[in-house]
């Protein structure tokens, strides 16, 4: 197994998204940091061809210091529209997400499920800053019907499948509070609507632990589905992405399922939006280690 850190470091840092002179700096904050493996983000149209349009200095620079970014995530809330013109050009988008993530030689694309398209009074998930423990209250429409945006999710989630299996990558989605997939058994049957091996899963840990999943029975029920790991902790009450060993996830037995189901890609540190956050990756780091010595985990 490999030990990566995700994009959430320079988003609680500098920003969603971090400028392209920010994402520059991180990169290199992320090396001194003394990870080989990391993520790379791009948010929305603008953001996605900024990186698009600099991925040749941005390539450079990760090869210069020995960085290998294995994961690519364009975010694109407007691929699961129920407006098929505003969801086609998003697709488009999301065929330019797996040009940069084959540029960079990725092994996997990963994108979330988004919030539904409901009426948010008050906090809205995600909407500019990824906050963690907030409380949300909707209002339906008459007119909304969960039918026709699940076809839409079969039909996205399976086009993306498909496209990423053309390129030579998998392609993940990511389970997470507040959004249309957000459990376990949520993906599960998103895996069986679609019927595509390719289409996987980003085991987070924090975001399952808030929606109250046991979490080696999501390991057991995901299995060789699962194409990344996000870990982070927390006490269950809230999604907050803390150090590891600061809340109450098993991550030994969440590691002896993954070695049981033969896991052999990228465990990213995916944690932010806290105080002293360098140092809470570094302990984390440590922390992990450990555990990969006491299971007799090969760090790759």
């Amino acid at each position: 197994m490999r030990i990566g850190i995700c994009w959430l470091y320079a988003i609680s840092k500098y920003g969603y998204p971090p400028s392209l002179r920010d994402i520059f700096k991180v990169i290199r904050e992320m090396a001194d940091l003394g990870f080989k493996y990391i993520e790379l983000e791009g948010v929305g149209e603008g953001n996605l061809r900024e990186i698009m349009e600099n991925r040749r200095e941005l390539k450079r620079l990760c090869d210069d210091l020995g960085l290998v970014v294995h994961n690519f995530c364009p975010v694109l809330p407007e691929i699961v529209s129920l407006e098929r013109v505003r969801r086609e050009k998003a697709m488009d988008l999301f065929k330019m997400g797996i040009e940069i993530a084959n540029f960079f030689n990725c092994e996997t694309i990963q994108t979330d499920s988004f919030t539904p398209p409901l009426k948010f009074v008050g906090e809205r998930p995600y909407k500019e800053m990824v906050d963690f423990g907030l409380q949300f209250r909707v209002e339906i429409s008459p007119d909304f019907q969960w039918e026709e945006q699940w076809g839409v999710l079969v039909d996205t989630f399976g086009f993306c499948a498909r496209e990423a299996k053309k390129a030579g990558l998998k392609f993940c989605l990511e389970p997470r509070v507040g959004e249309m997939i957000c459990s376990t058994d949520g993906i599960l049957r998103l895996m069986d609507w679609v019927g595509d091996d390719n289409l996987g899963v980003v085991l987070d840990t924090g975001h399952l632990n808030a929606q109250k999943e046991i979490l080696p029975l999501s390991v057991e029920k995901l299995g060789k589905r699962i194409f990344y790991v996000h870990l982070s902790d927390n006490d269950g009450r809230t999604n907050e992405h803390l150090g590891l060993g600061r809340g109450n996830i098993d991550f030994e037995e969440i590691l002896k399922g993954l070695i049981k189901h033969d896991f052999k890609g990228v465990i990213g540190l995916d944690i932010g939006r806290i105080p002293y956050l360098e140092k809470e990756i570094k302990n984390s780091l440590e922390f992990l280690r450990r555990l990969f010595e006491k299971l007799g985990i090969k760090e790759e």
